[in-house]
């Protein structure tokens, strides 16, 4: 990503802040996904619009946005299969550094001894690129967290029938007639027999 790029998608344009602790910059911007936000079984669709309601603040270490993410994620129940649309309102925060701030803590926490705390800050600490930042990233792993591991229809969907796959919920007395497997080879030996009655 270059620093020429105007702001765009998921991309924001600090320019008035950098370097400039104290000073506050609000943005409201709705985009549109390009692939799923979530997981194999719910997730806000490609194409579906996202409400970025944002706030900027510079600080001496880089950029802080706090801010909220609003969109519709669609799945379904984990237990009957029918489709799930829930609305989210998923927070994030998240302190983009500046790259000689980040190169500084790195070498700070670099020292002998901390070689495995520095690659641990190395894969957590976000940096701006020249004064843009992507939120993208941001975004996805907050909306991944906030969703429902397995999401269900309601909390007492009955699922769907082990036997016939029947909906459960539609048919509350649904069942079958299961012999016990122990009985089943009685139950083979006495069907020929019941053929030989109704021939005579």
């Amino acid at each position: 990503m270059a620093a020429q790029q105007t702001e765009r998608d998921w991309v924001f344009d600090t320019r008035e802040l950098v370097r400039r602790p104290g000073t506050m910059r609000e943005v409201s911007r709705v985009v549109t996904t390009t692939e799923p936000l979530g997981t194999d079984v719910i997730a806000i669709p490609p194409g579906a619009p996202v409400q970025v309601e944002l706030r900027l603040e510079s600080v001496v270490e880089g950029i802080l946005a706090t801010g909220e993410a609003r969109a519709t994620a669609v799945g379904e129940c984990v237990r009957c299969l029918d489709e799930i649309v829930e609305s989210l309102e998923v927070p994030f925060q998240e302190l983009y550094a500046y790259p000689d701030r980040a190169a500084h803590h790195q070498q700070v926490a670099g020292r002998p001894g901390s070689e495995k705390d520095a690659s641990a800050d190395e894969d957590e600490q976000r940096t701006l690129d020249g004064d843009l930042m992507d939120l993208e990233e941001v975004v996805r792993d907050a909306v991944v967290t906030s969703l429902p591991f397995q999401p269900v229809c309601r909390d007492d969907c009955p699922g769907l029938c082990s036997e016939c796959g029947a909906r459960l919920a539609d048919d509350p007395e649904h069942e079958h007639d299961v012999i016990d497997p122990r009985w089943s080879a009685l139950a083979a030996m006495a069907s020929p027999a019941d053929d030989d009655e109704k021939r005579t």
